[in-house]
Formats: C-alpha cells, structure tokens, sequence
C-alpha cells in the first residue's frame, strides 16, 4: 500500500501524528517562524535536548536532520531539519532542501514512526521561492516513501493560503492523497 499525502492549512504543532518536522536554524536552540512555535508549545525539555545535540556535534548543518522527544507537543518525537537560504538557486539550495525531506523520512522510518507532519521548509526567513520549494518537497517525498515502506502518512501542513494552494495543485490527480483547508 503506497503512504497517503495529504495537505492542510493549520497549525503544525496541534497534530497527533508520531513526528513533526522542525523547520530548525543550525543552532538548533528556537527561534522565529514554525521553530519558535514547536519550541514555545514543546516547552523546556524540547530546549534542553537540541542543546545537548548542539553542544555535542555543534549544531546541524543544512540539509541535515537530528530527532528528539516532543516535550509537551501531541506528537511523539519532533524531527528538526535545517533547510537552505535561498541565494539565488546557483548554490546547492535544491539539493539541500530535498536532503531536509529525505533525511527527516529516513530519521522516521528508522524511529518506526508511521506518520509525519512537514511544515513548508525554508520558505519564511529564509526566503525559498515557495513553488519551487513545494515542488521540490512534494517530488522528494513521493520519490522517497518507496524506499521507507514503514511510513503510512505524509502530512504537508501549509501556514498559509499561498502554500496550501501550491501544495494542492501537487497533490490533485496522485492516488490516496487528499486536501483540508479553506
């Protein structure tokens, strides 16, 4: 059976799902946007444990993912990934954006967690053109799943009309994949 994606536009950190995706900075210790969301709502513990991570291998570079617990988040583990800053398109940042998705999956599949909620990496702050990083994300993901058979559902979870629009449009015409939003 193929992993079902679906898209919603709403708030990433009221899903029960056994993983969300923190859309991290490299320092791994909160900040704006749906990082310091996931940090304010996960509470002291979720700090506490990026900080171990940060001061042990020094932070997570671009395009790479570390897992911890959730702290009081309905999730059970929260997976941060730290997406590229858009400069141009000419430095890599397509391939480290499909790195965060495949390496947040493999993180998952390898927990044995079936579900997981993406939010819309680098596309904030860090100024992604928002088609080419939905684009990106939803190829990454339907090419991936195959490879993670564990893994049941794929949430794409939209901050805005704009994004969930643009992950709509991916998503009508693929088997088991659905939309809820405005």
């Amino acid at each position: 059976m193929d992993a079902e994606i679906t898209v919603i536009e709403g708030d990433i950190t009221k899903l029960k799902v056994d993983a969300i995706v923190n859309a991290a900075n490299s320092g791994l210790l909160g900040g704006g946007g749906v990082d310091g969301a996931i940090h304010r709502a996960a509470g002291p513990a979720l700090l506490e444990e990026c900080r171990a991570i940060a001061g042990k291998q020094g932070g997570c570079p671009a395009g790479d993912a570390v897992i911890t617990g959730a702290g009081k988040l309905p999730c059970k583990k929260v997976i941060h990934t730290v997406g590229p800053v858009w400069r141009g398109g000419g430095r890599g940042e397509r391939e480290l954006l499909a790195s965060c998705y495949r390496k947040s999956l493999g993180l998952a599949g390898s927990a044995g967690l079936e579900s997981i909620a993406f939010p819309n990496i680098s596309t904030g702050v860090y100024g992604y053109p928002r088609a080419e990083a939905a684009e990106t994300a939803f190829r990454t993901v339907s090419d991936t799943l195959p490879e993670i058979p564990g893994i049941k559902k794929v949430i794409f979870v939209c901050f805005d009309r704009e994004n969930f629009a643009l992950y709509r449009k991916l998503l009508e015409g693929r088997p088991g994949g659905n939309t809820r939003g405005p």
